[in-house]
């Protein structure tokens, strides 16, 4: 039986919530944000003051600023079961770097007409995907969730590369990234994940799943802020042959040699691009120390425990609602995040707001409920169970 977090002092992670800025406010809201940490103005201060102010430009090299795409992916590789110097912070957005890795997948089997991707997967990703089937001449093959794996089998010796997700953004429904990789690898496929909606809060073991190409946000659950740079990992056995289409100076083996050809830096270096952005880059890292500290299996212990206790309290207050779960009930079948269809979401959404409660809705009736197991309280999700069923009464 699943235990249900109370707070306490028994509780080794009951301290953490007191470390983040959140104005009283439940935050469940899965979309780009999570709450800072108090601490951080005091992280950004001491950067600009003791670092900019005073050495300027010397602080690439006497701050360790240069080295920050590699340090900060480093920090983060533990939380994705990565050994060190096969994830890269390069400074890019999350669309970016998608790019860069699809583009790169395709690359690696340059004699296969078929770029594979997830029906469902964030638009955003359909897009990026569209796109470099264009750019490389590539046959497109959009296939649901259900039929994704079928596809691989029954024709995955035509597919460059297949992208899916590990947790499904609408419903939080999860794939298991170690037999659909394997599959991939049975056929010749690059496997390609986007992590957006899992780093930070599940277990994905890049290295034991010999995943071949990933990336993902720095923002949801990682908490690096607005617009937090994407992260991307390259395995030490594709180093020496992934072929990214951007080539910045900074990917460059001699970056200040200012050759005129490129020639691609050894290791994961070979992912930078242009000049990282160093204030975005330390807001990341702040923000992973905790979740570093705490472990990667137990914030997936604690995410589950919470959403377990939002179906309870819910099932106590309105079975009716619960009914209305379009996530697995299964808590090690979803992600951090569970939805549920309600009639007029955004509306719902809006209300919730009002009374302090953040969710996020997705057309055309779901409402998601996001659980960071650092600063979710058990308390926030009685309280935003009670809100929501208040504010669903109150419309009918």
């Amino acid at each position: 039986m699943t235990t249900r977090p109370e707070a306490g002092e028994l509780d080794p992670l009951s301290t953490y919530p007191h470390e983040y800025a959140v104005d009283g406010a439940v935050h469940l809201n899965g979309n780009s944000l999570g709450a800072p940490r108090h601490s951080l103005v005091g992280e950004l201060d001491r950067l600009v003051s003791e670092q900019w102010a005073r050495r300027q430009v010397q602080g690439w090299f006497q701050d360790g600023w240069l080295d920050l795409p590699r340090t900060v992916g480093d920090k983060l590789a533990v939380l994705l079961g990565a050994a060190p110097g096969q994830v890269l912070v390069a400074g890019e957005t999350t669309s970016t770097t998608l790019f860069n890795v699809i583009v790169a997948a395709c690359r690696l089997r340059a004699d296969r007409p078929v770029l594979l991707i997830e029906a469902e997967s964030f638009p955003t990703d359909l897009y990026i995907a569209e796109s470099v089937a264009r750019l490389l001449d590539r046959r497109l093959v959009v296939a649901s969730r259900a039929d994704f794996d079928t596809h691989l089998r029954e024709h995955g010796t035509r597919v460059a590369a297949a992208v899916a997700s590990p947790v499904d953004f609408r419903t939080g429904e999860r794939r298991d990234i170690g037999a659909t990789t394997a599959l991939c690898h049975d056929v010749g496929a690059v496997s390609v994940w986007d992590l957006s909606h899992a780093a930070g809060v599940l277990p994905v073991e890049l290295d034991a799943n010999e995943v071949d190409l990933a990336i993902g946000c720095g923002y949801k659950y990682l908490g690096g802020g607005p617009g937090a740079p994407a992260f991307t990992y390259v395995p030490a056995r594709h180093q020496p042959t992934v072929d990214f289409p951007l080539s910045g100076w900074h990917g460059h083996a001699r970056p200040f040699a200012m050759t005129p050809t490129f020639e691609p830096a050894d290791g994961i270096d070979r992912a930078r691009t242009g000049t990282p952005p160093v204030l975005s880059l330390v807001g990341l890292s702040h923000a992973l120390d905790p979740l570093v500290e705490v472990g990667i299996e137990a914030l997936y212990q604690r995410s589950r425990e919470l959403g377990e206790l939002f179906l309870d309290h819910l099932g106590e207050t309105r079975p009716d609602l619960l009914k209305q779960l379009a996530s697995p009930r299964d808590p090690h079948h979803r992600g951090g995040h569970l939805a549920l269809r309600i009639a007029n979401a955004d509306k719902v959404e809006h209300d919730l707001a009002a009374h302090g409660i953040h969710v996020d809705s997705r057309p055309p009736d779901l409402i998601r409920f996001a659980f960071a197991p650092l600063y979710v309280t058990a308390d926030q999700v009685r309280r935003a169970v009670d809100s929501l069923c208040h504010v669903v009464q109150t419309m009918h």
